[in-house]
């Protein structure tokens, strides 16, 4: 812990330092000095990029999740992988609705019942572990993704913000899949996450199967990973074999607060 603080501070200042450098050296010999003062800056940036997530800064989004008193989900529960897609633009919507969210929030009594679902894992498959796509969502990245359907036929996989949002955004709530421990690959699931359509709704696995729709082999990934959030308290969402919710709207809305 000593020396990731040191490195820390060692990386800003070395940059700080190189920067104030950088306005006050002259160029005597063709711009040797201002080279060299490029590349130093370059390593700087480098080393602070390097940084694990852990020990980078928390942007104001993160801050204002952790002010609701949710929390870093990995802080909580280490054998979960997070992989936010929201913060690329491979999801839906197509954009990136998470400009400044790097790690997965969720309540502490989430984050608890997560570890728990992926100590389960580990205990009937060890090879395999769970990955979180989202987690925890600030009110306006809602509202940005219902933007997003409103008025079309995919309005249903969303919830409106105006009326209250989802679990999502009391922090109660996940999407989910599974993925080879040693490489991070997920494993075959039907549908990508986030297919707004008939073949991600889980009621709906049987009749696949037997159209040929869904492989027995995808079939029974969704079958193991609803198995292990069942065991720490998750219920998985009708229309989305990914979603899992840990309680009810109704006790969201009674009892815990959103992000703004």
């Amino acid at each position: 812990m000593a020396t990731t603080r040191f490195f820390i501070k060692f990386a800003h200042s070395l940059t700080s330092l190189i920067f104030m450098m950088s306005f006050s050296t002259t160029r005597p010999h063709g711009g040797g000095s201002a080279l060299r003062l490029f590349c130093l800056a370059a390593v700087a940036v480098g080393l602070l990029a390097a940084l694990p997530l852990s020990a980078q800064h928390k942007t104001k989004a993160e801050m204002a999740m952790e002010r609701v008193g949710w929390v870093d989900l990995q802080t909580v529960a280490p054998l979960v992988k997070v992989s936010l897609m929201y913060a690329r633009a491979d999801n839906f919507t197509g954009r990136v609705l998470y400009t400044d969210i790097r790690r997965a929030y969720l309540h502490p009594k989430a984050a608890r019942a997560l570890q728990k679902a992926a100590q389960a894992l580990k205990a009937i498959r060890p090879d395999l572990s769970l990955v979180v796509y989202d987690a925890g969502r600030p009110m306006s990245a809602q509202q940005r993704m219902w933007d997003a359907v409103k008025g079309t036929p995919k309005h249903i996989y969303v919830s409106n913000p105006a009326n209250g949002g989802g679990l999502h955004n009391y922090g109660m709530a996940v999407d989910i899949t599974l993925c080879h421990t040693a490489t991070g690959d997920t494993v075959p699931m039907g549908t990508i996450i986030d297919y707004m359509g008939p073949l991600a709704h889980p009621e709906n696995e049987a009749a696949m199967l037997k159209k040929r729709r869904l492989t027995a082999e995808a079939v029974a990934n969704r079958r193991l990973l609803r198995r292990v959030m069942a065991a720490g308290g998750f219920k998985v969402l009708r229309t989305e074999w990914w979603h899992f919710n840990l309680i009810s709207r109704a006790e969201a809305r009674r009892a815990y607060k959103v992000a703004p």
